[in-house]
Protein backbone atom coordinates (compact mmCIF):
# COMPACT_ATOMS: atom_id res chain seq x y z
CA UNK A 1 0.00 0.00 0.00
CA UNK A 2 1.31 3.45 -0.89
CA UNK A 3 2.46 5.60 2.01
CA UNK A 4 0.05 8.35 3.05
CA UNK A 5 1.34 11.88 2.59
CA UNK A 6 -1.01 14.20 4.47
CA UNK A 7 -2.01 17.46 2.89
CA UNK A 8 -1.49 20.56 5.04
CA UNK A 9 -4.69 22.42 4.41
CA UNK A 10 -4.63 25.41 6.78
CA UNK A 11 -2.95 26.70 9.91
CA UNK A 12 -3.06 29.45 12.51
CA UNK A 13 -0.86 30.57 15.37
CA UNK A 14 -0.15 33.08 18.10
CA UNK A 15 3.29 34.04 19.39
CA UNK A 16 5.18 36.96 20.83
CA UNK A 17 5.18 38.32 17.26
CA UNK A 18 1.40 38.68 17.23
CA UNK A 19 -1.99 37.36 18.31
CA UNK A 20 -3.13 37.02 14.69
CA UNK A 21 -1.13 34.93 12.26
CA UNK A 22 -0.94 37.52 9.48
CA UNK A 23 0.77 39.94 11.85
CA UNK A 24 3.19 37.26 13.06
CA UNK A 25 4.24 36.46 9.50
CA UNK A 26 4.56 40.11 8.47
CA UNK A 27 6.76 40.88 11.46
CA UNK A 28 8.83 37.73 10.91
CA UNK A 29 9.55 38.47 7.26
CA UNK A 30 10.37 42.07 8.19
CA UNK A 31 13.07 40.76 10.54
CA UNK A 32 11.41 41.99 13.72
CA UNK A 33 11.60 40.52 17.22
CA UNK A 34 8.79 39.75 19.64
CA UNK A 35 11.11 39.44 22.64
CA UNK A 36 10.87 42.05 25.40
CA UNK A 37 10.96 42.54 29.16
CA UNK A 38 9.50 39.76 31.31
CA UNK A 39 6.37 41.19 32.97
CA UNK A 40 4.23 38.07 33.42
CA UNK A 41 4.90 38.07 37.18
CA UNK A 42 6.62 40.50 39.60
CA UNK A 43 10.39 40.10 39.41
CA UNK A 44 12.45 39.85 42.59
CA UNK A 45 15.59 42.05 42.50
CA UNK A 46 17.85 39.02 42.13
CA UNK A 47 15.65 37.04 39.74
CA UNK A 48 18.02 35.79 36.99
CA UNK A 49 15.64 35.90 33.99
CA UNK A 50 14.34 39.30 32.90
CA UNK A 51 13.42 38.89 29.22
CA UNK A 52 10.79 36.74 27.51
CA UNK A 53 8.65 36.28 24.44
CA UNK A 54 5.19 37.18 25.75
CA UNK A 55 1.82 36.85 24.02
CA UNK A 56 -0.57 39.78 24.43
CA UNK A 57 -3.10 38.31 26.90
CA UNK A 58 -5.58 41.19 26.60
CA UNK A 59 -8.85 39.59 25.36
CA UNK A 60 -9.45 42.76 23.34
CA UNK A 61 -6.46 41.79 21.18
CA UNK A 62 -8.47 38.85 19.82
CA UNK A 63 -10.63 40.30 17.07
CA UNK A 64 -13.17 38.98 16.45
CA UNK A 65 -13.59 37.00 19.66
CA UNK A 66 -15.06 33.57 18.82
CA UNK A 67 -18.18 32.60 20.80
CA UNK A 68 -16.27 29.71 22.38
CA UNK A 69 -13.93 32.20 24.09
CA UNK A 70 -16.50 34.53 25.61
CA UNK A 71 -16.09 35.12 29.36
CA UNK A 72 -19.02 32.88 30.32
CA UNK A 73 -17.60 29.91 28.37
CA UNK A 74 -14.08 30.43 29.72
CA UNK A 75 -15.02 31.15 33.35
CA UNK A 76 -13.55 27.88 34.65
CA UNK A 77 -10.59 27.70 32.26
CA UNK A 78 -8.15 30.17 33.77
CA UNK A 79 -4.93 28.87 32.25
CA UNK A 80 -4.13 30.66 28.97
CA UNK A 81 -3.26 27.33 27.34
CA UNK A 82 -6.99 26.77 26.85
CA UNK A 83 -7.88 30.18 25.44
CA UNK A 84 -5.11 30.19 22.85
CA UNK A 85 -5.22 26.54 21.84
CA UNK A 86 -8.95 26.86 21.20
CA UNK A 87 -8.40 30.15 19.37
CA UNK A 88 -5.86 28.76 16.90
CA UNK A 89 -7.89 25.57 16.37
CA UNK A 90 -11.06 27.60 15.72
CA UNK A 91 -9.27 29.86 13.24
CA UNK A 92 -7.45 27.04 11.45
CA UNK A 93 -10.66 25.06 10.99
CA UNK A 94 -12.37 28.17 9.62
CA UNK A 95 -9.53 28.68 7.13
CA UNK A 96 -9.71 25.03 6.09
CA UNK A 97 -13.43 25.34 5.35
CA UNK A 98 -14.18 21.91 6.79
CA UNK A 99 -17.53 21.36 8.49
CA UNK A 100 -17.28 18.49 10.96
CA UNK A 101 -20.64 16.80 10.59
CA UNK A 102 -21.78 13.84 12.72
CA UNK A 103 -20.94 11.59 9.76
CA UNK A 104 -17.41 12.98 9.45
CA UNK A 105 -16.69 13.32 13.19
CA UNK A 106 -15.48 9.71 13.77
CA UNK A 107 -12.85 10.23 11.07
CA UNK A 108 -11.49 13.45 12.63
CA UNK A 109 -8.58 13.04 15.05
CA UNK A 110 -7.05 15.51 17.50
CA UNK A 111 -3.31 15.33 18.18
CA UNK A 112 -3.05 18.78 19.74
CA UNK A 113 -0.53 18.62 22.58
CA UNK A 114 1.50 20.54 25.14
CA UNK A 115 4.82 20.10 26.91
CA UNK A 116 4.04 21.97 30.13
CA UNK A 117 0.26 22.42 30.09
CA UNK A 118 -1.70 24.40 32.67
CA UNK A 119 0.84 24.14 35.46
CA UNK A 120 0.13 27.78 36.32
CA UNK A 121 -3.21 26.59 37.75
CA UNK A 122 -1.41 24.23 40.16
CA UNK A 123 1.10 26.90 41.23
CA UNK A 124 -1.67 29.42 41.94
CA UNK A 125 -3.70 26.86 43.87
CA UNK A 126 -0.68 25.71 45.88
CA UNK A 127 0.22 29.25 46.89
CA UNK A 128 -3.35 29.92 48.00
CA UNK A 129 -3.47 26.66 49.96
CA UNK A 130 -0.15 27.31 51.70
CA UNK A 131 -0.81 31.01 52.23
CA UNK A 132 -4.41 31.05 53.45
CA UNK A 133 -5.56 27.45 53.57
CA UNK A 134 -7.98 28.04 50.68
CA UNK A 135 -8.89 24.79 48.95
CA UNK A 136 -8.48 24.61 45.17
CA UNK A 137 -11.41 25.47 42.96
CA UNK A 138 -13.12 22.43 41.36
CA UNK A 139 -11.59 23.13 37.95
CA UNK A 140 -7.97 23.30 39.15
CA UNK A 141 -7.22 19.69 38.25
CA UNK A 142 -8.86 19.85 34.80
CA UNK A 143 -6.88 23.05 34.08
CA UNK A 144 -3.63 21.24 34.86
CA UNK A 145 -4.43 17.98 33.06
CA UNK A 146 -2.23 17.90 29.94
CA UNK A 147 -4.66 15.89 27.79
CA UNK A 148 -7.53 18.26 28.61
CA UNK A 149 -6.34 20.68 25.91
CA UNK A 150 -6.92 18.09 23.20
CA UNK A 151 -10.18 17.18 24.89
CA UNK A 152 -11.41 20.78 24.81
CA UNK A 153 -10.49 21.07 21.12
CA UNK A 154 -12.42 17.86 20.42
CA UNK A 155 -15.43 19.34 22.23
CA UNK A 156 -15.04 22.61 20.32
CA UNK A 157 -14.86 20.92 16.93
CA UNK A 158 -17.07 17.88 17.50
CA UNK A 159 -14.25 15.51 16.50
CA UNK A 160 -14.86 11.99 17.83
CA UNK A 161 -11.91 10.16 16.28
CA UNK A 162 -8.67 9.41 18.14
CA UNK A 163 -7.80 12.15 20.65
CA UNK A 164 -4.22 11.86 21.89
CA UNK A 165 -1.61 13.99 23.63
CA UNK A 166 1.92 13.01 22.68
CA UNK A 167 4.40 14.98 24.78
CA UNK A 168 7.97 15.14 23.45
CA UNK A 169 9.11 18.29 25.24
CA UNK A 170 10.34 20.93 22.77
CA UNK A 171 9.52 18.66 19.81
CA UNK A 172 5.86 18.29 20.81
CA UNK A 173 4.33 20.38 18.00
CA UNK A 174 6.22 18.49 15.30
CA UNK A 175 5.40 15.18 16.94
CA UNK A 176 1.69 16.09 16.88
CA UNK A 177 1.95 16.40 13.11
CA UNK A 178 3.87 13.13 12.78
CA UNK A 179 1.21 11.38 14.89
CA UNK A 180 -1.44 12.78 12.56
CA UNK A 181 0.40 11.25 9.61
CA UNK A 182 0.66 7.95 11.49
CA UNK A 183 -3.09 7.88 12.17
CA UNK A 184 -3.84 8.56 8.52
CA UNK A 185 -1.38 5.91 7.40
CA UNK A 186 -3.11 3.44 9.72
CA UNK A 187 -6.48 4.29 8.18
CA UNK A 188 -7.79 5.74 11.45
CA UNK A 189 -8.43 9.33 10.34
CA UNK A 190 -9.14 11.45 7.28
CA UNK A 191 -8.74 14.81 9.07
CA UNK A 192 -6.36 15.68 11.92
CA UNK A 193 -6.33 18.77 14.11
CA UNK A 194 -2.64 18.88 15.04
CA UNK A 195 -0.62 21.40 17.01
CA UNK A 196 0.65 22.46 20.39
CA UNK A 197 0.44 25.19 23.01
CA UNK A 198 2.59 26.33 25.92
CA UNK A 199 2.49 29.31 28.27
CA UNK A 200 5.46 28.50 30.50
CA UNK A 201 6.12 31.95 31.98
CA UNK A 202 5.37 30.70 35.48
CA UNK A 203 7.84 31.82 38.13
CA UNK A 204 9.21 28.43 39.30
CA UNK A 205 9.36 27.11 35.71
CA UNK A 206 11.32 30.13 34.52
CA UNK A 207 13.61 29.99 37.56
CA UNK A 208 14.16 26.27 36.99
CA UNK A 209 15.28 26.80 33.41
CA UNK A 210 17.72 29.43 34.73
CA UNK A 211 19.25 27.23 37.44
CA UNK A 212 19.83 24.42 34.94
CA UNK A 213 21.67 26.91 32.71
CA UNK A 214 19.19 26.52 29.88
CA UNK A 215 17.55 29.96 29.83
CA UNK A 216 19.17 33.27 28.94
CA UNK A 217 20.06 34.97 32.22
CA UNK A 218 20.49 38.65 32.98
CA UNK A 219 24.20 39.54 33.32
CA UNK A 220 24.72 43.08 32.00
CA UNK A 221 22.75 46.30 31.72
CA UNK A 222 22.48 45.75 27.97
CA UNK A 223 20.74 42.41 28.57
CA UNK A 224 17.81 44.24 30.12
CA UNK A 225 17.76 47.31 27.87
CA UNK A 226 18.11 45.32 24.63
CA UNK A 227 15.94 42.23 25.16
CA UNK A 228 15.53 41.71 21.41
CA UNK A 229 19.24 40.75 21.29
CA UNK A 230 18.94 37.94 23.84
CA UNK A 231 18.08 35.04 21.52
CA UNK A 232 21.21 34.23 19.47
CA UNK A 233 20.95 30.87 17.70
CA UNK A 234 24.25 29.50 16.32
CA UNK A 235 25.97 32.70 17.42
CA UNK A 236 29.41 32.87 19.03
CA UNK A 237 27.93 34.67 22.04
CA UNK A 238 24.82 32.48 22.49
CA UNK A 239 23.87 32.08 26.15
CA UNK A 240 20.69 30.03 26.27
CA UNK A 241 17.09 30.21 25.11
CA UNK A 242 14.57 32.97 25.71
CA UNK A 243 11.45 31.44 27.25
CA UNK A 244 8.31 32.37 25.34
CA UNK A 245 4.63 31.61 24.91
CA UNK A 246 2.58 30.52 21.93
CA UNK A 247 0.23 28.14 20.16
CA UNK A 248 -0.09 26.74 16.67
CA UNK A 249 -2.58 24.53 14.86
CA UNK A 250 -2.31 22.75 11.49
CA UNK A 251 -5.27 21.07 9.79
CA UNK A 252 -4.11 17.93 8.00
CA UNK A 253 -6.20 15.87 5.59
CA UNK A 254 -5.50 12.75 3.62
CA UNK A 255 -4.88 13.14 -0.10
CA UNK A 256 -7.97 11.05 -0.79
CA UNK A 257 -10.16 13.22 1.44
CA UNK A 258 -8.87 16.39 -0.19
CA UNK A 259 -9.58 15.04 -3.68
CA UNK A 260 -13.04 13.75 -2.75
CA UNK A 261 -14.07 17.11 -1.27
CA UNK A 262 -12.41 19.42 -3.76
CA UNK A 263 -10.01 20.84 -1.18
CA UNK A 264 -6.90 22.55 -2.50
CA UNK A 265 -3.70 22.18 -0.49
CA UNK A 266 -0.39 23.70 -1.49
CA UNK A 267 1.73 21.57 0.83
CA UNK A 268 2.13 18.06 2.14
CA UNK A 269 4.04 16.36 4.91
CA UNK A 270 6.31 14.34 2.66
CA UNK A 271 8.34 12.56 5.33
CA UNK A 272 9.00 12.36 9.04
CA UNK A 273 11.02 10.53 11.66
CA UNK A 274 11.14 10.19 15.44
CA UNK A 275 14.20 8.95 17.31
CA UNK A 276 15.26 8.68 20.95
CA UNK A 277 18.77 9.58 22.06
CA UNK A 278 18.75 7.16 25.04
CA UNK A 279 21.74 9.20 26.15
CA UNK A 280 21.23 12.20 28.49
CA UNK A 281 18.29 14.02 30.13
CA UNK A 282 18.88 17.30 28.29
CA UNK A 283 22.01 17.17 26.11
CA UNK A 284 21.30 16.07 22.51
CA UNK A 285 23.18 13.11 21.01
CA UNK A 286 24.74 13.57 17.60
CA UNK A 287 24.25 10.05 16.15
CA UNK A 288 20.52 9.81 16.89
CA UNK A 289 19.88 13.43 15.89
CA UNK A 290 21.61 12.81 12.56
CA UNK A 291 19.67 9.57 12.10
CA UNK A 292 16.38 11.40 12.68
CA UNK A 293 17.27 13.93 9.97
CA UNK A 294 18.38 11.22 7.56
CA UNK A 295 15.31 9.05 8.19
CA UNK A 296 12.90 11.94 7.58
CA UNK A 297 14.56 12.65 4.24
CA UNK A 298 14.53 8.95 3.32
CA UNK A 299 10.88 8.70 4.38
CA UNK A 300 10.13 11.40 1.80
CA UNK A 301 11.96 9.18 -0.73
CA UNK A 302 14.56 11.87 -1.34
CA UNK A 303 18.30 12.30 -1.40
CA UNK A 304 19.68 15.03 0.90
CA UNK A 305 20.48 17.34 -2.03
CA UNK A 306 16.74 17.71 -2.73
CA UNK A 307 16.29 19.73 0.49
CA UNK A 308 16.25 23.44 -0.33
CA UNK A 309 16.44 24.85 3.19
CA UNK A 310 16.50 23.89 6.86
CA UNK A 311 14.30 25.33 9.59
CA UNK A 312 16.49 24.60 12.60
CA UNK A 313 15.67 23.72 16.18
CA UNK A 314 18.50 26.05 17.27
CA UNK A 315 17.53 26.90 20.84
CA UNK A 316 20.66 29.09 21.38
CA UNK A 317 22.38 26.74 23.81
CA UNK A 318 26.12 26.14 23.42
CA UNK A 319 25.85 22.36 23.22
CA UNK A 320 22.55 22.01 21.38
CA UNK A 321 23.35 24.34 18.48
CA UNK A 322 26.75 22.72 17.97
CA UNK A 323 25.25 19.21 17.90
CA UNK A 324 22.67 20.32 15.32
CA UNK A 325 25.44 21.77 13.16
CA UNK A 326 27.42 18.54 13.36
CA UNK A 327 24.39 16.34 12.67
CA UNK A 328 23.46 18.39 9.61
CA UNK A 329 26.99 17.96 8.27
CA UNK A 330 26.78 14.23 8.96
CA UNK A 331 23.76 14.04 6.64
CA UNK A 332 24.55 16.69 4.01
CA UNK A 333 28.34 16.67 4.03
CA UNK A 334 29.72 20.07 3.09
CA UNK A 335 26.55 20.99 1.20
CA UNK A 336 24.18 21.83 4.06
CA UNK A 337 21.28 23.96 2.73
CA UNK A 338 20.78 27.48 4.11
CA UNK A 339 19.52 27.48 7.68
CA UNK A 340 16.97 29.73 9.46
CA UNK A 341 16.44 29.82 13.23
CA UNK A 342 13.08 31.37 14.11
CA UNK A 343 13.62 31.30 17.88
CA UNK A 344 15.82 34.37 17.34
CA UNK A 345 12.60 36.26 16.59
CA UNK A 346 9.95 34.93 18.95
CA UNK A 347 11.90 32.94 21.56
CA UNK A 348 11.42 29.34 22.61
CA UNK A 349 7.75 28.50 23.04
CA UNK A 350 8.55 25.05 24.41
CA UNK A 351 6.16 22.43 23.00
CA UNK A 352 4.56 24.96 20.67
CA UNK A 353 7.86 26.13 19.16
CA UNK A 354 8.20 23.50 16.46
CA UNK A 355 4.67 23.85 15.10
CA UNK A 356 4.95 27.65 14.97
CA UNK A 357 8.29 27.27 13.22
CA UNK A 358 6.78 24.73 10.82
CA UNK A 359 4.09 27.23 9.86
CA UNK A 360 6.70 29.96 9.32
CA UNK A 361 8.65 27.55 7.10
CA UNK A 362 5.50 26.83 5.07
CA UNK A 363 4.80 30.55 4.67
CA UNK A 364 8.38 31.01 3.52
CA UNK A 365 7.99 28.26 0.93
CA UNK A 366 4.87 30.00 -0.35
CA UNK A 367 6.48 33.45 -0.42
CA UNK A 368 9.82 32.26 -1.82
CA UNK A 369 11.69 33.64 1.18
CA UNK A 370 13.95 32.40 3.97
CA UNK A 371 13.43 34.10 7.33
CA UNK A 372 16.34 35.76 9.12
CA UNK A 373 18.26 34.54 12.13
CA UNK A 374 18.67 37.62 14.28
CA UNK A 375 21.68 38.55 16.42
CA UNK A 376 24.09 36.24 14.62
CA UNK A 377 27.82 36.61 15.22
CA UNK A 378 29.72 33.89 13.34
CA UNK A 379 31.08 31.08 15.49
CA UNK A 380 34.15 29.46 13.92
CA UNK A 381 32.91 26.09 15.22
CA UNK A 382 29.55 26.46 13.41
CA UNK A 383 29.97 25.84 9.68
CA UNK A 384 26.44 26.62 8.50
CA UNK A 385 25.06 29.08 5.97
CA UNK A 386 22.97 30.92 8.58
CA UNK A 387 20.44 33.25 6.95
CA UNK A 388 20.89 36.62 8.69
CA UNK A 389 18.47 38.76 6.65
CA UNK A 390 15.31 37.79 4.82
CA UNK A 391 16.61 36.08 1.69
CA UNK A 392 14.76 35.41 -1.59
CA UNK A 393 14.68 31.68 -2.29
CA UNK A 394 12.09 30.82 -4.91
CA UNK A 395 12.72 27.12 -5.47
CA UNK A 396 11.79 25.59 -2.14
CA UNK A 397 10.11 22.36 -3.13
CA UNK A 398 11.34 20.52 -0.02
CA UNK A 399 12.21 21.98 3.39
CA UNK A 400 13.49 20.14 6.46
CA UNK A 401 12.21 21.04 9.95
CA UNK A 402 14.23 19.91 12.98
CA UNK A 403 12.96 19.68 16.57
CA UNK A 404 14.72 18.18 19.58
CA UNK A 405 13.42 17.90 23.14
CA UNK A 406 14.44 17.09 26.69
CA UNK A 407 14.66 13.39 27.32
CA UNK A 408 16.33 12.90 23.96
CA UNK A 409 13.15 13.09 21.90
CA UNK A 410 13.82 14.06 18.29
CA UNK A 411 11.30 14.76 15.53
CA UNK A 412 12.20 15.80 11.99
CA UNK A 413 9.72 16.66 9.26
CA UNK A 414 10.06 17.22 5.51
CA UNK A 415 7.55 19.54 3.86
CA UNK A 416 6.84 19.55 0.13
CA UNK A 417 5.32 22.35 -1.89
CA UNK A 418 2.78 20.93 -4.33
CA UNK A 419 2.13 24.03 -6.40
Amino acid sequence: MAKSRPRLLAWDGVSSLGVDWATSWQRAVAGQSGIGPLTRFPLRPDFPVRVAGQVDLDPAAIEPLPPCLRPREMAHWKSPVFRYSMLVAHRALAKAGIVITPALAPRVAVTFSTAIGGIDAVVDADRALVGTGALPLPYMNPNSCVNMIAGKIAMLSGATGPCITTVTACATGSTAMAMGALLMDAGRADVVIAGAVDFPLVEPIVAGFATMNGAFKHKTADDETQPQRASRPFSLDRRGFVISEGAGCVIMVSAEFAAAHGLRADFELAGWSLTSDAHHPVAPHRPTVARCIAEAIADAELRPEAIAAVNAHASSTKVGDKIEDEALHDVFGEKVPPVSANKSQFGHAMGAASVIESMLALEGMRAGALLPTLNFTPDPEIRLDVVTATRPHANQEYVLKNAFGFGGTNTCLVFRRLA
